[in-house]
């Protein structure tokens, strides 16, 4: 089992190389790549043959989702009639660990016909690619983590951080928030977690006021299902919440009392446009189950705990 601990630790340790003497190489080569997309009316198309084509789709759907739109178009398909995808607007980035993956050729031949600006990616300087290329972005000459030097590894792990750090950087650039980001990712526990308190929570809410018999706020809590109730004054602002460990604390004579003089006063709150992932912060942090939703001084809404574990997020 060592055996194979000592050639995982190679692998990662190698390709760690790899990222190192990457960082170190970058040049105003990558400030002109970023200023080349941001000049652009169009999109950036993203193309590479083979494994540099498997991490051109994951290239794309960064930039796709931090701000940069950006398809990826397959080389062998973009001789068969996708080249109609890639117009004068756009920005080509294309990768090729060898600079000479012959798939490439028709693409190239394009971009220098319509006089599309052309990035290049790829580990030689003096290959077809990169010497066709306005922008070449040169990887270094580091060693594959296979030993062998034949199985792209070290190469397109160097190759998905350059396009992570493309991405990164247009997206500083534009000053692209978590509301923007929520945007491209409405699905699933991280849309769930970019999403706003008002998408998430409860408008039929349970609330009575100060002023109501316990026999009235017992019986709200019991039909709306939350275990709580809120408390409002006369002008309809919250004032205060009912929860069991209050009906526990009243629990001696506990009919004979007004909500107002049960409830916990000033309840913790969350205004509507607050990300969902702040409120359930605060929830964690004070161990409460429900969280009244204010506008202003007035309660629009709850979210209660079972929400965040319906979306999966906690």
């Amino acid at each position: 089992m060592s055996a194979y601990l000592d050639t995982a630790r190679r692998v990662i340790l190698t390709e760690i190389d790899g990222l190192t003497q990457l960082a170190a190489g970058l040049d105003d080569s990558f400030e002109r790549a970023i200023r080349t997309i941001l000049d652009a009316k169009g999109r950036v198309v993203v193309s590479g043959m083979g494994k540099s084509g498997h991490v051109g789709r994951k290239i794309a759907a960064t930039l796709a989702s931090t701000g940069t739109p950006a398809q990826f178009v397959h080389p062998a398909e973009a001789s068969h009639g996708d080249l109609g995808m890639v117009t004068e607007n756009d920005v080509a980035l294309v990768l090729s660990n060898s600079g000479e993956t012959p798939e490439l050729a028709d693409l190239i031949a394009h971009t220098r016909r319509f006089s599309i600006p052309l990035i290049g990616v790829a580990s030689r300087p003096q290959s077809t690619l990169l010497r066709q290329a306005d922008v070449a972005l040169v990887l270094p000459a580091a060693a594959e983590a296979c030993g062998t030097g034949i199985v792209p590894t070290t190469s397109t792990t160097m190759t998905l951080a350059l396009g992570d750090a493309l991405a990164v950087a247009l997206m500083e650039h534009r000053k692209f928030t978590p509301e923007h980001f929520r945007t491209f990712h409405p699905g699933g526990k991280l849309g769930a977690k970019l999403s706003r308190v008002e998408d998430l929570m409860h408008r039929d809410i349970p609330l009575v006021d100060e002023n109501a018999p316990m026999s009235d706020a017992l019986l709200v809590i019991s039909q709306k299902g939350f275990g709580v109730t809120g408390v409002t004054d006369g002008a309809g602002n919250l004032t205060g919440i009912i929860t069991d460990g209050d009906l526990r604390r009243h629990m001696d004579g506990l009919l004979g009392h007004k909500a107002g003089e049960v409830m916990t006063r000033n309840p913790r709150s969350i205004g509507p446009e607050k990300l969902a992932e702040q409120a359930l912060a605060e929830m964690q942090a004070r161990k409460i189950t429900s969280l009244f939703v204010l506008d202003g001084t007035q309660p629009v809404g709850l979210l209660h705990i079972h929400d965040f574990l319906r979306t999966g997020m906690v």
